[in-house]
C-alpha cells in the first residue's frame, strides 16, 4: 500500500525523486545547482545560502567535532545530545551523574560550564587562496620543501587574519588542488544549559547506533559567552551571553514524507576521491586492526569501571566515542565488501586514464604520469604503518601525552613564533592550557597506566628498525606484559603530571627547566621527542610529495567530470557545507521497505526497563495516554520522534540543524543508517539515509517531561 501510495505522490510531482542527491556542497557552489536545489522544493533564494553573515548561514555554528547552530538571541545553542556528552561529563561525578539523571538550568546562574577546551565556532568569512598558498611552488622541490613552502604561506595567510577573538585556518581542498582561508569567530566561554536523561537522549544506545528506526531523543543544549564589552573571553562568573545576527526559527510543526530538507554544518572527512588501492587498505588491514585495538580500550576501560565507578564517569565521553567508531568500522567494512568498492575505483580510474589518453596532448599525458606516480608512492607509504598505529596508541595515553606536549610547548617557545611547528604557536597556546586543566575529570592513573602497557606490548612486537630508540632504552629490554607493566608502574609513581596544579607549572616552564626536571614522565618525554619530531618530519616530506600529486589527479578528476556536465564537490575536510534532499524512506534488502517517519509508539515497544532501552517511566506512561500537548503530526495521527531524508551527511555532521524549504530548524542530523556509513567512500543513492531527531519530538520532551518552558519561552516557541 505505502509503495502504491508513494508511486501515486510521484507520479504527482509530489516527491521530486526516489534517489538520494549526492554532494556536500560549499555554500558559494549552489547557485550552480540553484535548478536541482529548486526542483527538490527549497523556497529560500539559493543565493541567500552563499551569504555566510545572512540568515541562515549567520546562525550554523561548528563546535570543533559538531555542529549547532544558535536559536535565541541570547547565544542558546541546540545540538546533539551526544555533541554536548562532554560536557555531561565534565559536570559528573559518580555522587551526582548529569549524563544518567539529565539537567536543566532555569536561570542563566545555573548553567555549568564546559570543559576549558569546548569552543563555538562561529563562520564569517570563506575566502579562496590557492595563489598565495602555490605562488612559490616549483616542480623541482622536494617534498619537504613543498610542505614547509605551503606551511610557511599558510601561516603568513593565517597571520594576517586574525584579529583578537578570530580563529583563522587555511582549508585543503581537493588534495591541494585549492586552498581556502576561513575567519570564525572563537567563543572559548562555553556552557551546559539542558540536556535530557540518557535514557531518552541515547535511548538505545550502542545496540541502535547506526540503525533505523531510531527512537532517540540526541540533542541538548549550550550557551556561548563573552566578556562584557562583547569579545571573546574564557570562563568568568562575570561573562554575558552572546548576541548572534541571526538565530535559526523554529517549525514546530517540522516536516511530512516528501517535504523539502537541507542540513548545514561541518562534516569531518570523507574519501570519496581515494584510490583504489586505498580502499583495499581500508578494507584488509585499516579497519579489522582498528577494529581490534578499540575494542582492546574499550576492555581495559570496561574492566576498571568494575572495580572502580568513577572510571565509568571519568571515561564515559571517550568510551560513547569508541563504540561509536567501532560500529562504525564494522558498517564500513560489510558496505564496501558488499558494494564491491575495490572494483567500482579500479573501473573509475580506468574510465579517467581511457578518456585521458583519449583527449592526448601534452597535458593529458602528464597527467596520467602523475597519477601513475601517486599510485607507486602510495604504495611504498604502507611500510611504517604498524608504526604509525603504535605510537599513535602509546601518544593517546593521557600521561604521557601530557608529558610530550609540555616538553614540545618548551622547545617550540625557543622558535620564533611563524617558525614554530603548527598546533603549538602562540594562537595555539589557550587550547594546549584548556586541553591540560580538563584532564583531571577524564583521568584515572591505573586505567591510562593499563592502556599504556597495551600499546607498548604492541610496540615491541615491532622490527627494530621501526622502533624508538629512547624509548628502548627506557623500557630496558623489557616485552612481556608483566616486565612492561613493573616499568610503566614506576614511571608513574616517578610523575606528578597526574596533578592540575603540576601540569599547570609546567605549562608555563622554559625549556631548560624541562630539561632539568626530574618527573620521570618528563624526562621520557625529553627524551623521545626528537625521535618523535624525526618521524614528523618523514611525513611532512610525505605530504609535501602528496600535496603535488594529489592536486594532479583531481585536475583530471575534475575536468572528466566537467565534460559530463558534472559539478564536482569537495571531499568533507570540517569546513561548511551545504546538503538537501527530501523525507523519504528506504527499501535495504530484498522484502523490506522502512518508512520515512518512527513514532512514540515505538519507544513503548522497544522499552524494557534496562539499558539502553529504559524509557522513564514518565514517558511511557504520557505515551501511553496520547499526552502529546498538540506537538503530534496530524498526517501521522501520533508523535513523530526520528525523521528519515535522502540528504549526504557524514561524522562532523552531529548536531547540524534540519531545515525545512524555508529555512526553519525541523530537527537536528545525529547519524546514518547502516547502509550509509560506506557512504564516506561510495555514495550509493538508493541506501543513503540521514537519521534526524524531529523537532516535534524535542518540544515535546522539554515541555512535557523536563518542564524546559523557559527554554521554549526563550526560543518564541508558542506555548502549549
Amino acid at each position: 500500500m505505502r509503495r502504491a501510495l508513494l508511486a501515486t505522490a510521484l507520479a504527482a510531482g509530489l516527491v521530486p525523486a526516489a534517489h538520494a542527491v549526492e554532494g556536500m556542497w560549499q555554500p558559494a557552489q549552489l547557485p550552480k545547482i540553484a535548478a536541482m536545489l529548486k526542483q527538490h522544493g527549497l523556497k529560500l533564494d539559493p543565493a541567500t545560502l552563499t551569504d555566510l553573515t545572512a540568515y541562515p548561514m549567520g546562525a550554523i555554528v561548528s563546535l570543533g567535532g559538531c555542529t549547532a547552530s544558535f536559536v535565541s538571541p541570547d547565544g542558546l545553542v541546540v545540538t546533539n545530545h551526544h555533541c554536548g556528552y562532554g560536557a555531561l561529563q565534565y559536570n559528573s561525578t559518580k555522587e551526582k551523574n548529569l549524563i544518567e539523571q539529565g539537567f536543566l538550568a532555569k536561570t542563566f546562574a545555573e548553567e555549568l560550564p564546559g570543559s576549558p577546551d569546548m569552543r563555538v565556532f562561529v563562520t564569517e568569512e570563506i575566502r579562496d587562496v590557492t595563489g598565495d598558498v602555490t605562488a612559490k611552488l616549483t616542480p623541482a622541490m622536494t617534498g619537504q620543501q613543498r610542505h614547509d613552502a605551503i606551511d610557511l604561506a599558510k601561516k603568513t595567510l593565517v597571520k594576517g587574519c586574525e584579529t583578537d577573538g578570530y580563529r583563522c585556518d587555511v582549508y585543503t581542498f581537493h588534495g591541494g588542488y585549492s586552498y581556502q582561508l576561513i575567519k570564525q569567530l572563537e567563543i572559548k566561554d562555553v556552557r551546559l544549559v539542558y540536556a535530557p536523561p540518557e535514557s531518552i537522549g541515547k535511548f538505545g544506545g550502542d545496540v541502535d547506533n547506526w540503525m533505523w528506526p531510531r527512537h532517540t531523543g540526541d540533542f541538548s543544549y549550550l550557551r556561548a559567552y563573552v566578556s562584557k564589552d562583547g569579545k571573546s573571553a574564557t570562563y568568568a562568573k562575570d561573562n554575558v551571553p552572546y548576541h548572534p545576527k541571526h538565530v535559526i526559527k523554529l517549525n514546530p510543526q517540522g516536516v511530512e514524507e516528501g517535504d523539502y530538507v537541507m542540513v548545514v554544518g561541518y562534516p569531518g572527512r570523507t574519501n570519496r576521491y581515494r584510490l583504489a588501492q586505498e580502499v583495499s587498505s581500508a578494507i584488509d588491514w585499516q579497519y579489522p586492526t582498528q577494529i581490534k585495538l578499540y575494542q582492546e580500550q574499550l576492555d581495559t576501560i570496561a574492566a576498571n569501571g568494575k572495580a572502580n565507578p568513577d572510571v565509568t564517569v571519568k571515561y564515559a565521553s571517550l568510551v560513547a566515542g569508541l563504540n561509536n567508531y567501532l560500529k562504525n568500522f564494522g558498517g564500513q567494512l560489510e558496505g564496501l565488501r558488499r558494494a564491491d568498492a575495490v572494483a567500482v575505483k579500479q573501473k573509475q580510474e580506468a574510465d579517467l586514464d581511457a578518456w585521458l589518453k583519449k583527449q592526448g596532448g601534452a597535458e593529458n599525458q602528464a597527467l596520467v604520469a602523475d597519477i601513475a606516480e601517486l599510485k607507486a608512492r602510495l604504495a611504498t607509504y604502507q611500510a611504517t604503518r604498524e608504526r604509525d598505529v603504535d605510537l599513535a596508541l602509546i601518544s593517546r595515553t593521557q600521561l604521557f601525552a601530557s608529558g610530550v606536549r609540555l616538553a614540545r610547548l618548551a622547545d617550540e617557545r625557543t622558535k620564533p613564533d611563524m617558525e614554530r611547528e603548527a598546533g603549538y604557536q602562540q594562537r595555539d597556546e589557550v587550547r594546549i592550557e584548556g586541553a591540560l586543566k580538563q584532564m583531571e575529570r577524564r583521568y584515572d592513573a591505573k586505567t591510562d597506566q593499563d592502556l599504556l602497557v597495551n600499546a607498548l606490548v604492541h610496540y615491541v612486537d615491532l622490527p627494530k628498525d621501526q622502533r624508538l630508540p629512547a624509548l628502548d632504552t627506557w623500557l630496558a629490554g623489557a616485552s612481556t606484559r608483566a616486565a612492561i607493566q613493573g616499568k610503566v608502574s614506576t614511571l608513574y609513581k616517578g610523575s606528578k603530571l597526574g596533578d592540575t596544579a603540576e601540569r599547570m607549572k609546567w605549562f608555563k616552564a622554559d625549556k631548560k627547566a624541562i630539561a632539568a626536571s626530574d618527573d620521570s614522565m618528563l624526562k621520557l618525554a625529553n627524551a623521545v621527542l626528537p625521535e618523535l619530531k624525526k618521524i614528523e618530519s618523514e611525513e611532512d616530506a610525505r605530504d609535501g610529495e602528496l600535496a603535488r600529486l594529489r592536486p594532479r589527479y583531481m585536475q583530471a578528476i575534475i575536468a572528466w567530470k566537467e565534460s559530463q556536465g558534472l559539478p564536482v564537490y569537495p571531499d568533507a575536510n570540517s569546513s561548511l557545507r551545504v546538503t538537501f534532499g527530501n523525507v523519504q524512506g528506504v527499501a535495504p534488502r530484498d522484502g523490506v521497505s522502512y518508512a520515512p517517519f518512527t513514532t512514540a509508539e515505538g519507544i513503548v515497544q522497544k522499552n524494557t526497563g534496562e539499558e539502553p532501552f529504559n524509557a522513564p517511566k514518565a514517558e511511557i506512561d504520557a505515551i501511553k495516554a496520547k499526552a502529546f500537548d498538540g506537538y503530534a503530526s496530524k498526517k501521522l495521527g501520533t508523535l513523530p520522534v526520528d525523521f528519515l531524508a535522502d540528504l549526504d551527511i557524514t561524522g562532523g555532521n552531529s548536531g547540524s540543524p534540519s531545515l525545512d524549504a524555508q529555512g526553519r530548524l525541523v530537527g537536528l542530523a545525529f547519524d546514518g543508517n547502516w547502509e550509509s556509513v560506506s557512504g564516506d567512500w561510495l555514495f550509493n543513492p538508493k541506501l543513503n539515509r540521514s537519521i534526524q531527531v524531529d523537532v516535534r519530538y524535542m518540544l515535546w520532551v522539554m515541555h512535557h517531561l523536563d518542564h524546559a518552558d523557559n527554554l521554549l519561552k526563550e526560543m518564541d516557541v508558542p506555548a502549549k
